[in-house]
Order: C-alpha cells, then sequence, then structure tokens
C-alpha cells in the first residue's frame, strides 16, 4: 500500500494504525509549501486535493480519513482497533465523527478560510475565533469523549490516532493546555506508543 501524507496533518492518523495493525506501506509526501496538493499529478490520486489518500495493492484509492481507519480495522481484525460490542463502536465513531465534522473544521478556520469565505476581513475573524472554538472543542473531548487512558477507556481504538492528532493541534491554535491536564497526559501515552515512535522516525510527525 501506499499512503499519501503530508507531515503533521491528520494523514498521519492513519500512518499510525498502519503501524498498530503491522500493515506494510510506502508513504508518499504530498509537498504542502508548494501546494503540491493543487496539482494535476496529484489531483489524479485525490481530486479533492487533500491527504490522506491511500493506495491498496490492487490499485484502488481510498480516501477520507475515517473510512480509511474502518479499512485498515478490516483488513487486520487481530490488532482489534474496533470494540467487539456493535454500540460501543458506535460510541467510537460517534467520537471520530465529532472529531472530524467539528473539532477538524474548527481548525481549519485558522488557515483554510478560503474554503468558506472570500474576504480577507472574514479570513481575520475565522482565524481570531479558533482559540475559542478549539478550546471548547477540548473542553467537550475531556468530559464527554476521552473515557480513561485512552478514548474508548483502556482499549486502544481507532479513536485514539485520530484524537492523537486533533489534540496535537490544540497548543497551536491558541488553547492553553494547563487547563486540559487529562489531553496532556494522553498526548504523552500516544507518543509513548512504538506506532507513533515509528512515524516520527520516518520523519512525518
Amino acid at each position: 500500500m501506499r499512503l499519501y501524507y503530508a507531515p503533521r496533518t491528520i494523514s498521519i492518523a492513519v500512518a499510525i494504525t498502519l503501524e498498530e495493525a503491522g500493515l506494510a506501506y510506502e508513504p508518499i509526501r504530498v509537498d504542502f509549501q508548494s501546494a503540491e496538493q493543487t496539482k494535476e499529478p496529484y489531483l489524479r490520486v485525490n481530486p479533492k486535493g487533500r491527504v490522506p489518500a491511500l493506495e491498496t495493492a490492487d490499485g484502488t484509492i481510498l480516501t477520507e480519513t475515517g473510512a480509511l481507519l474502518d479499512y485498515i480495522a478490516a483488513m487486520a481484525p487481530q490488532a482489534d482497533l474496533v470494540p467487539s460490542d456493535p454500540a460501543r463502536a458506535a460510541e467510537m465513531r460517534s467520537i471520530m465523527y465529532y472529531l472530524a465534522a467539528t473539532m477538524h473544521v474548527n481548525h481549519a478556520h485558522k488557515q483554510r478560510g478560503h474554503r468558506w469565505a472570500t474576504e480577507q476581513s472574514s479570513f481575520d475573524d475565522m482565524k481570531s475565533k479558533v482559540p475559542q472554538t478549539m478550546t471548547e472543542s477540548a473542553q467537550y473531548f475531556t468530559d464527554h469523549c476521552l473515557q480513561g487512558d485512552y478514548v474508548m477507556g483502556s482499549q486502544f481504538s481507532l479513536a485514539d490516532p485520530h484524537a492523537f492528532m486533533i489534540c496535537s493541534w490544540l497548543a497551536g491554535d491558541g488553547v492553553d493546555m494547563a487547563g486540559f491536564p487529562e489531553i496532556g497526559v494522553f498526548l504523552d501515552r500516544m507518543r509513548a506508543r512504538k506506532s507513533v515512535q515509528a512515524v516520527t522516525a520516518k520523519g512525518m510527525l
């Protein structure tokens, strides 16, 4: 498999999950500095112009973080990345959907305002709101998502790499991390995992 990624983006959640699952992959860096994601060669891979994209062994291109994480879990059931209880599995995915649909979007308002507006004043307004909305999301994550050592309590799951990457952006988004010690402990616990150390060693984080 080939994983198209950009450093420190949500695509690294897929790399961490591949490492957790023990699945071999070739990381292909997409250079955001030169806007490679907007140019024709990469758009042939992913017409959305975003990462991640995962090319499977048969040449199929898969996109969207949550879909890729579910694919990896299905390909490596022995890794036990999804709770066996259907209700718990749905709870895990509800947290992932919150991370993707709300928290990630809050973060994107800082540098991706062109997705929603055209005026610089609008960009500035969205950017100024990010510390507030990301702080609110950090509070929601602490109060309603983080259930123990990991998102789902004691069991590591697909939600953890997803949450790790998004929570790793909080300080840079102006969130006072002193108010969220539980998230700090969670980030440290994730950094200690071999999967995160492996992607770090590859220069992906």
